[in-house]
């Protein structure tokens, strides 16, 4: 805490919730590589219920519009709900990063994502080119911003390490393991 307020960075706020905080600002390819198949058919129905919905209403009560009226206003429900589906994709995976609902599989995920990168030397949420300062601001942008997704699609696009977690664990975790290899390389000697 204290490095962090001599660098000048911002702590993140942190939320009450039932389950481990993962990642407050998390990376946009993690949330579509963490999202659960079930997200998938999830957001699948949720894209079919728009079209769906406005046919079953022309077939019930017909507008009359003729031939070259439904089919622009069957497109735009068409976009609707691929835009509905793909915002309760996004959502339903970043509530686990941040701990609102079950996350134990992507907290292992996690877990073996990041001793990996610990293992082989690399930095654990990627390198960036930007500045430390513009990093911090991207970072203090969109952290949450999935929250309010649905109002303004504000995603986390920049790789910085303002991610609101201790990475202490990844390197005990790194530590740890290297250990049990070299005592199972040193036993079967």
């Amino acid at each position: 805490m204290t490095s962090e307020k001599q660098k000048g960075l911002v702590p993140p706020k942190r939320a009450n919730t039932d389950y481990p905080l993962i990642d407050s600002d998390p990376h946009l390819r993690r949330v579509i590589g963490y999202a659960r198949p079930f997200d998938y058919a999830v957001a699948g129905g949720m894209a079919t219920i728009s079209p769906i919905a406005f046919w079953v209403m022309e077939r019930v009560s017909p507008s009359h519009v003729g031939r070259g009226g439904f089919a622009p206003v069957m497109r735009l429900a068409t976009a609707i709900g691929l835009l509905g589906g793909l915002h309760i994709f996004y959502q339903r995976s970043c509530n686990r990063f941040y701990g609102f609902t079950e996350n134990t599989r992507e907290v292992e995920m996690d877990m073996r994502e990041m001793v990996k990168k610990v293992k082989k030397g690399e930095p654990l949420y990627g390198t960036s080119k930007l500045s430390e300062h513009l990093q911090g601001v991207a970072a203090r942008n969109s952290r949450y911003s999935q929250l309010f997704v649905h109002v303004l699609p504000w995603f986390n696009i920049v790789n910085h390490s303002q991610h609101g977690v201790d990475t202490a664990k990844y390197y005990q975790q790194a530590e740890q393991e290297l250990e049990e290899e070299r005592l199972a390389k040193g036993g079967s000697l």
